[in-house]
């Protein structure tokens, strides 16, 4: 079945960087659009960045853009979501989605993993 696992949150001093991992499995990896989405307490889920299945193609949002790069590796089927100059307001769990069409919107992405929490502390 399908699964997505995300991997390498944790707690990070403002400015700090992390790494986050997102492993697939049950699915075509290399043939889907895959996304990063985050939530924090209170608030909607909110997209982040998406790249196209060749890895050629990549969108992020305003927020983070120039200190968000997300990547991926289709022999691993892994995306990345290389973050550098955190801030306070980076705090939410992340998630990681596969979807057919390059688009912000939530309801273009399936097979949700569990997230993983990162807080960032200033």
């Amino acid at each position: 079945q399908v699964e997505l696992v995300e991997s390498g949150g944790g707690l990070v001093q403002a400015g700090g960087s992390l790494r986050l991992s997102c492993a697939a499995s049950g699915f075509p990896f290399s043939s889907y659009v895959m996304g990063w989405f985050r939530q924090a307490p209170g608030t909607e889920r909110e997209f982040v960045a998406a790249i196209r299945w060749g890895g050629g193609s990549t969108l992020h949002a305003d927020s983070v853009k120039g200190r968000f790069t997300i990547s991926r590796d289709n022999a691993k089927n892994t995306v990345y979501l290389q973050m550098n100059s955190l801030k306070p307001e980076d705090t939410a769990v992340y998630y990681c989605a596969a979807g057919r069409l390059m688009t912000t919107s939530e309801a273009g992405y399936w097979g949700w993993g569990q997230g993983t929490q990162v807080t960032v502390s200033s």
